[in-house]
C-alpha cells in the first residue's frame, strides 16, 4: 500500500485528537462531519469518511411532534414576520462585515 498522506496528531487526556486540515481534506469531512475508523488484525487503522445514516432522535422527534400539533392549533401564532428593529440591529451589527460561507476554515478545527 503506498502512502499518499502522514500527518501526527496528540491524543488528549480526555482520547481527543485534532484530525489534521490537510487528512479532513482528504476525506472531504468539514466540521461536523462524521469519520469511520477501521481496526485490522495487524492493529493498522483506517479511516474513511462515514456513510450519512439517519439516527433518530426520540427527544427531537416529540420536540418536533409538539411544534406540528401546536402549528396545526393556532396556525395565526406559528409564523409571524421578522420584526423590523431587530433586522435593522443585525444590519447594524454586520455592516461592512463580508463573509464567504463557501471558503475553506484556515487551521485546526476539533470538536
Amino acid at each position: 500500500m503506498g502512502v499518499l498522506l502522514k500527518e501526527h496528531s496528540t491524543i488528549t487526556a480526555k482520547g481527543q485528537t485534532t484530525v489534521p486540515k490537510s487528512v479532513r481534506q482528504a476525506l472531504d469531512v468539514d466540521y461536523g462531519g462524521r469519520i469511520t475508523f477501521f481496526v485490522d488484525e495487524q492493529r493498522r487503522v483506517y479511516v474513511q469518511k462515514a456513510e450519512v445514516e439517519e439516527t433518530a432522535d426520540p427527544v427531537i422527534d416529540r420536540f418536533l411532534e409538539f411544534l406540528a400539533r401546536d402549528m396545526t392549533k393556532h396556525p395565526e401564532k406559528s409564523v409571524l414576520p421578522f420584526p423590523k428593529s431587530l433586522l435593522d440591529r443585525a444590519i447594524a451589527l454586520t455592516a461592512g462585515m463580508t463573509v464567504d460561507l463557501d471558503a475553506e476554515i484556515e487551521g485546526d478545527v476539533s470538536i
